[in-house]
């Protein structure tokens, strides 16, 4: 993923707290992902307007930790999103 690039969740697609399981889930038709904190902690960025970059830094100052690394764990994370068809990507 690229810094510019603009992750943005589909039409359909959305973060939900499933409170039976008490766990945060992505929902997609008929499809569902259980998140861990790492992944809630990226999605609660996604807002389709902020690029890659904005995230990645935005995490990086707010978690105290290096920008290379949330980049790099960020990236395979949206990513696999992205070839689930949870996440799009706009250049």
């Amino acid at each position: 993923m690229k810094d510019r690039d603009i992750p943005v969740l589909p039409r359909g697609v959305r973060v939900h707290f499933d409170r039976v399981r008490e766990k945060w889930v992505l929902l997609a038709p008929e499809r569902a992902v259980t998140l861990d904190d790492v992944g809630h902690a990226i999605l609660n960025e996604v807002d389709g307007t902020r690029s890659f970059g904005e995230i990645t830094r935005m995490l990086a100052a707010k978690y105290d930790a290096p920008a290379d690394q949330i980049a790099k764990d960020s990236a395979g994370f949206l990513g696999a999103l992205r070839d689930r068809r949870f996440l799009d990507v706009t250049p």
